[in-house]
């Protein structure tokens, strides 16, 4: 029998060889793999094998329905390319044909950040602020009690058009911006888009970045209100097992001021390699605003205070993903970006 099989075989073989047509592959298929196919009437016939040669017989007729089933595959995949480039030599439109499907983008990692970032605080009230990134020298440094002469110049003054014209170094000059527009307070707002500096690139820094800053100005806020905001933001947006601590700092803009920072993701506080065997990792600055801003921005530092913070979005975006290189978001590389 299996001298039988092996004949079967090789005729159909043969025969698929042989189409010209996809009809005649059908008629084809139908013939050697059907009900009533040569390979499955001499399987019918087992009972009259010897036990001990079964196997064997069976093997050799499931291998030739296995080649028959390859070398129509084979056959049909010629011919239907053969059809197609006979199609392009008589007909150079055909309306009938698929089109190529549309390779479909979407939202940047930083900007689906910002975005939610945006969303998390608009859910306890806060609106969003943007301005531009075209600064004067007032509102990007002297409003915000950087005067001219000011040492915290040094790591911010950067890409200038003019003496008092530059790319803005921080969005703080929207919250002055804000202050003016909506005068009497209260006042919560976020102020999120990109700013500029000179640094340089390196794994965590880079000439240009984007920014979320966030003010409040009302009766009676303290730095108690400051860190529950930033409580929930941290955990809103990085996890509920997130914790925050503030460190003393400085900044022009207000007083007292704060280094605050996150607990590591990857020991939950324990100490380890990314954290630097702390258990933190340092987010951003913030602050009580100083009275002197206040003033700056038309609001009574005797009747209001109000506290800020601004942190990175890359910053939360590489501590959310566990992104070692900053310089990852901006080279466009898909096979990165591909992920989020």
């Amino acid at each position: 029998m299996i001298e039988q099989l092996t004949e079967v075989r090789e005729r159909a073989l043969r025969e698929i060889a042989a189409a010209r047509t996809e009809q005649d592959l059908e008629r084809l298929r139908v013939e050697h793999l059907g009900r009533k196919a040569p390979v499955n009437e001499l399987l019918s016939g087992m009972a009259t094998v010897p036990p001990e040669e079964r196997r064997t017989v069976g093997q050799a007729g499931n291998e030739a329905k296995q080649a028959i089933q390859a070398a129509l595959d084979v056959r049909s995949l010629e011919l239907r390319s053969s059809r197609l480039a006979d199609l392009a030599e008589t007909d150079s439109f055909d309306v009938t044909f698929p089109a190529q499907p549309l390779n479909r983008g979407h939202i940047h990692v930083l900007t689906q950040v910002r975005r939610e970032l945006e969303t998390v605080m608009e859910r306890i009230g806060y609106s969003v602020e943007e301005g531009p990134e075209v600064e004067t020298d007032w509102y990007n440094f002297q409003a915000l009690n950087i005067d001219r002469d000011h040492p915290a110049r040094d790591s911010q003054d950067s890409m200038y058009f003019g003496p008092d014209l530059l790319l803005r170094t921080q969005t703080s000059p929207v919250q002055i911006r804000a202050m003016e527009r909506l005068g009497r307070p209260p006042i919560y707002v976020v102020t999120p888009g990109r700013v500029y500096r000179r640094d340089a690139i390196d794994a965590s820094h880079f000439p240009a970045f984007t920014q979320l800053e966030g003010l409040a100005v009302d009766e009676g806020l303290t730095v108690a209100d400051m860190l529950g905001t930033l409580h929930y933001m941290v955990q809103s947006v990085l996890g509920e097992d997130r914790r925050v601590r503030v460190r003393p700092s400085y900044f022009p803009f207000t007083e007292p001021s704060f280094e605050f920072d996150v607990s590591c993701a990857i020991c939950g506080g324990g100490g380890c390699s990314t954290c630097g065997g702390d258990g933190w990792l340092e987010l951003g600055g913030c602050g009580m605003v100083h009275p002197r801003v206040l003033s700056n921005g038309g609001i009574d530092p005797e009747l209001y205070s109000g506290y800020a913070w601004g942190f990175g979005i890359e910053r939360i975006a590489m501590m959310r993903h566990d992104i070692q290189d900053i310089r990852l978001f901006f080279e466009g590389d898909l096979r990165f970006l591909e992920q989020f």
